[in-house]
């Protein structure tokens, strides 16, 4: 049976780049001051995780911080100055076989000389009650953005593999207690990474646990925790619950067409450059280690360099 592909039309461009979050934006402000008149799609999450995050006081440039919506319009501002386009749509669907590369949404099909995949990754959430409603307000997957709102405070993090130690470790330097809760009695991270949070004086660990329940007034105050193995419930109090259960990228409508590790992240090299020529990532689609909006920011500038130096090159 013949395979059926796609039909090759849709509306030109230089250089479209999927994702509006700072990798995506900063892209586009590259892009366009190249006079590549780059077309963002914005994707399912306007903005990107950012964009979600209350404050945010670890971007330069900010120094009485800056609310994550307000950064990400500042972002879109800027790049549409120099006529970077951003269009509220999705990618669906992507044939890479042959430049221009196709790229299907929910509205039209593109044809692109060059494509900047910035998708990024969501965080894996635990899906209990009171865990969308308290996000932002003692609820958090970012220790390194929201630690120091918990000064002197309790909190919990859910988790047993290396970011959940690693944020865990980090957010001791301003809470008072963090708690690790995870639903085995070992946990997956590696050595080192135990040895320094079970020495830590400030981490406590409550295994063989899972949370079913977040629970407060206007903010978090509690949690309901069962044991797993004896059935057991208690109410636990704490001020803030830091999730680290994984991240998953945005990346499954690229398999297939692009190489992937094991955790489903884009394989590209130091230059953004994927096994495709001519198609570049940047963010967390392909940073499973940094996840901070200055690095996604820095990538996504560079994607964009390299885009310029790729039409270039290949006009």
């Amino acid at each position: 049976m013949a395979e059926n592909k796609p039909t090759r039309e849709g509306a030109h461009v230089k250089n479209l780049i999927l994702g509006s979050g700072p990798a995506g934006l900063s892209a586009a402000l590259y892009s366009a001051r190249a006079e590549l008149s780059p077309i963002v799609l914005a994707g399912n999450e306007y903005g990107g995780q950012v964009s979600l995050t209350h404050i945010v006081e670890n971007y330069p440039g900010f120094p009485d911080a800056v609310g994550g919506p307000e950064l990400t319009e500042l972002f879109k501002k800027q790049a549409e100055r120099f006529g970077a386009k951003v269009v509220f749509d999705t990618a669906t669907d992507v044939d890479f076989s042959q430049r221009p590369f196709w790229i299907k949404t929910y509205e039209k099909s593109y044809l692109a000389d060059t494509l900047i995949i910035a998708t990024g990754a969501t965080p894996r959430h635990l899906e209990v009650p009171g865990e969308t409603e308290f996000t932002g307000r003692g609820v958090s997957y970012c220790g390194t953005c929201d630690g120091f709102f918990f000064k002197g405070k309790d909190v919990v993090v859910v988790g047993g593999g290396d970011s959940a130690l690693e944020e865990g470790s980090f957010l001791t330097r301003f809470a008072n207690k963090v708690t690790v809760v995870h639903r085995r009695d070992e946990l997956r991270a590696g050595a080192i990474l135990q040895q320094r949070a079970k020495d830590n004086p400030k981490m406590g660990f409550i295994w063989d646990t899972k949370v079913n329940t977040i629970n407060g007034n206007g903010a978090v105050q509690h949690l309901d925790l069962e044991n797993l193995k004896t059935g057991k419930r208690e109410e636990f109090k704490t001020d803030g619950i830091f999730i680290f259960i994984g991240h998953t990228p945005n990346t499954q409508i690229f398999k297939g067409h692009l190489e992937m590790d094991a955790g489903g992240y884009i394989v590209a090299n130091r230059n953004m450059e994927t096994g495709v020529p001519g198609v570049f990532t940047a963010g967390e689609v392909s940073d499973p280690h940094f996840r901070q909006v200055i690095t996604s920011a820095g990538m996504g500038a560079a994607a964009a360099i390299q885009a310029t130096r790729f039409l270039e090159a290949n006009p």
